[in-house]
């Protein structure tokens, strides 16, 4: 949960390009990140897999007009509506995007290759027929928001009484990472999101970084079975709210969207 999913790049600069904020060009950019390339399969009216330009001015044609994301977990299917195939796809990837206006959803595939330090990355999203129905498990943002405030605190209590301590080489780069990306201009969400959203986007991003610490530093102080047992116990509740935060930013575009509509 350190990094941006590509879900939420896909979701977050798709709807700024659907509404008209952002070039082609730039969405693209945005959405394939330090990634080489990403191609879209199973696009109706598609014979062969295409381009994220190309792929997304074909889903304005058939009708989407907005883009949702889905970050499911094993009990857990967090923005997802069936049926079963697509579940299971993105249960799989840990992540999805369901389209707004067409019943149509993209699971992406992801291919590594290259040496240590050069890794070439290539993603396929696979369009597949979803249910239209309301998303599993989503809570507002106002809800989100109230939910994190507990779960930060809720997370620094669970560091500390383990004492899992926020240091060694994988921890402070990952507080850099962080940290980098805070100073590069609130750079977490596209055009058009609200300010509630992209609050709410960091704070989910601050309590999974605290939660993907006490992963990453093994055990920590608690050497026994029972007490490693109780972290992954206090810790899993956190970062399923830090999740459905997660979900409920990225969404917020077309949540919006749907109120200003009614």
């Amino acid at each position: 949960m350190l990094s941006e999913p590509r879900s939420g790049r896909l979701a977050a600069w798709g709807n700024a390009l659907l509404a008209g904020l952002v070039s082609p060009d730039d969405a693209v950019l945005e959405i394939v990140g330090d990634d080489a390339v990403h191609r879209v399969e199973g696009l109706p009216g598609e014979s062969a897999p295409v381009g994220l330009t190309l792929a997304l001015g074909r889903l304005r044609t058939l009708g989407v007009s907005g883009l949702r994301v889905a970050l499911p977990a094993p009990g857990h299917p967090l923005g997802l509506s069936g049926p079963p195939e697509f579940n299971a796809r993105a249960l799989d990837a840990e992540e999805a995007v369901i389209c707004h206006g067409a019943a149509l959803g993209l699971v992406p595939e992801v291919y590594e290759a290259g040496p240590d330090g050069d890794v070439h990355v290539e993603v396929v999203w696979h369009v597949l027929p979803v249910r239209e129905a309301p998303p599993a498990d989503v809570p507002s943002l106002g809800e989100a928001e109230r939910e994190l405030a507990e779960a930060l605190r809720d997370a620094t209590e669970v560091l500390s009484r383990l004492d899992v301590a926020g240091s060694g080489p994988v921890a402070e780069a990952a507080i850099d990472a962080y940290r980098a990306r805070a100073e590069r201009g609130r750079e977490v969400l596209a055009p058009g999101y609200p300010p509630r959203a992209v609050r709410v986007l960091e704070l989910a991003q601050r309590v999974g970084l605290l939660v993907s610490l006490a992963y990453e530093n093994g055990h920590g102080g608690a050497m026994s079975a029972s007490e490693m047992g109780a972290r992954a116990a206090a810790l899993r509740p956190v970062e399923r709210v830090a999740r459905r935060a997660l979900v409920a930013a990225y969404n917020a575009y077309v949540e919006e969207r749907e109120r200003g509509a009614r």
